[in-house]
């Protein structure tokens, strides 16, 4: 007997249950990750470092993974100390070390970020504009609830938590190669919190086109988390552009 057929499209089922994965349409995808308990402020720039670095990775912004990548260009830097480089190697190393060392001020003026401010969401914006990107990637921590070192969750295993999944959710998959794209970093922070790295973008609005993915983190075990008012809460624009590039 001929089957039915289904007026829902064909979904490729997962190898293990419960994947913690939801996508509302073609264009947009969404990875729900709840931990069992409080985590920190630190705990929380550190998954945003750590999701940085590998969606520029999958998204083909990195031609390696990021801890890989500073050491092949430590070693090509010590190679280039005792022979000279052949033709297009000085490139590729000073693109790379450029591209690390603005990857790592990032890093290091997101860790000052947080701790002037709760950080409720996180947006890599990848080509075209800031107001008009190709792909947007939204880290979000608007459930997420702070607590003290001793009562929160250590970050290690919150990681994993993450990245497992990310591994079942397979976001990126469906998605195609890209060329080496700009890279803009926009962090959602209290108005009054003194940075003097990030700029004030008081205007700014979350763009609505083109393909999105989320990573959204909350506390399952915690209270009703904070609310973050547009008055209280704008954006902030990391003033410099990452480059991708390849080798």
């Amino acid at each position: 007997m001929e089957k039915a057929k289904s007026d829902h499209p064909t979904r490729r089922p997962h190898s293990r249950p419960n994947a913690l994965h939801r996508r509302s349409s073609r264009e947009d995808s969404e990875v729900s990750v709840v931990f069992p308990g409080l985590v920190t402020r630190e705990s929380c720039c550190c998954f945003t470092s750590e999701l940085v670095k590998h969606i520029l990775h999958q998204r083909h912004q990195l031609p390696l993974p990021y801890e890989e990548l500073l050491r092949f260009c430590q070693r090509q830097q010590e190679g280039e100390v005792i022979r000279r480089p052949k033709k297009g190697e000085g490139s590729d190393s000073r693109q790379c070390q450029r591209s690390l060392s603005d990857l790592e001020e990032l890093m290091v003026q997101l860790e000052t970020f947080f701790t002037l401010t709760a950080v409720p969401r996180v947006l890599l914006l990848l080509g075209g504009t800031a107001m008009t990107p190709k792909e947007m990637y939204v880290i979000d921590m608007e459930g997420v609830q702070v607590g003290n070192g001793e009562e929160s969750l250590r970050t290690r295993p919150c990681l994993r938590q993450i990245f497992h999944a990310l591994f079942l959710a397979d976001p990126f998959s469906d998605l195609r190669s890209t060329s080496p794209m700009s890279v803009v970093i926009m962090v959602q922070g209290h108005r009054d919190c003194g940075t003097e790295w990030f700029r004030p973008k008081l205007n700014y609005k979350v763009p609505v086109r083109g393909h999105t993915l989320t990573v959204r983190m909350s506390c399952g075990a915690s209270p009703t988390p904070a609310a973050y008012s547009n008055e209280e809460y704008i954006w902030f624009q990391a003033p410099i552009t990452l480059k991708g590039f390849h080798n």
